[in-house]
């Protein structure tokens, strides 16, 4: 089971991104704040988990929040500002869009910058061992992995369906053959990716 939260903060917020490592799509981050005493034994990182039970849980974490967010940074910007700054203003656009102002601020990772004059506090692998950062894995994945099926649609070649934007070969042959689309990110070495999934 998963701490439910780091600190004694009343409105503690848990922070995570999807698609960091993608070469198509946004980075989306997600911030949540749980209730205090919210338990469920099924919340986990979202990449441990199947499809139907994230979006299971999806489902209970936007009933049974105090507040939720998420937040999308399309590929142009990204390749403006490098995707490490993108997931940063993810972030922050997922805090600024909260309802409730967080009193401590939960994040995946090792490195954040400071939102306003709020404390945070970096936890490696963070969704695996507390609740609000684990709902805010499965908000970013479900609505990532949603608004990627959607383009889908649009650019049905790239099996963006199945592979969300992530350099799978199949992503990579698309790529060679249709070349890339504007929700592409021309900043990311495909070529050096293709090395990498060849002769792994």
């Amino acid at each position: 089971m998963l701490k439910n939260k780091f600190s004694e903060s009343e409105f503690e917020v848990g922070i995570d991104e999807a698609g960091r490592g993608c070469i198509a799509g946004p980075v989306t981050a997600s911030a949540v704040i749980l209730p205090k005493g919210f338990s469920n034994k099924y919340l986990n990182d979202s990449k441990k988990l199947s499809e139907k039970k994230r979006l299971d849980l999806k489902t209970i974490i936007e009933k049974e929040a105090i507040d939720y967010s998420v937040f999308f940074i399309n590929a142009k910007i990204i390749d403006k500002i490098n995707i490490l700054q993108s997931t940063f203003k993810a972030m922050h656009g997922a805090l600024d869009t909260l309802k409730i102002h967080p009193s401590f601020i939960l994040v995946d990772g090792n490195k954040f910058i400071k939102y306003k004059d709020i404390t945070h506090k970096c936890i490696i692998k963070g969704d695996g061992k507390y609740q609000n950062i684990a709902a805010a894995s499965i908000l970013a994945k479900t609505y990532r992995d949603d608004y990627m099926k959607k383009l889908h649609c649009k650019f049905p070649e790239y099996g963006w369906n199945t592979n969300k934007g992530y350099g799978t070969a199949f992503h990579m042959d698309m790529i060679n053959k249709h070349g890339k689309t504007d929700f592409h990110r021309k900043t990311f070495n495909i070529k050096k990716l293709q090395l990498k999934i060849e002769y792994k």
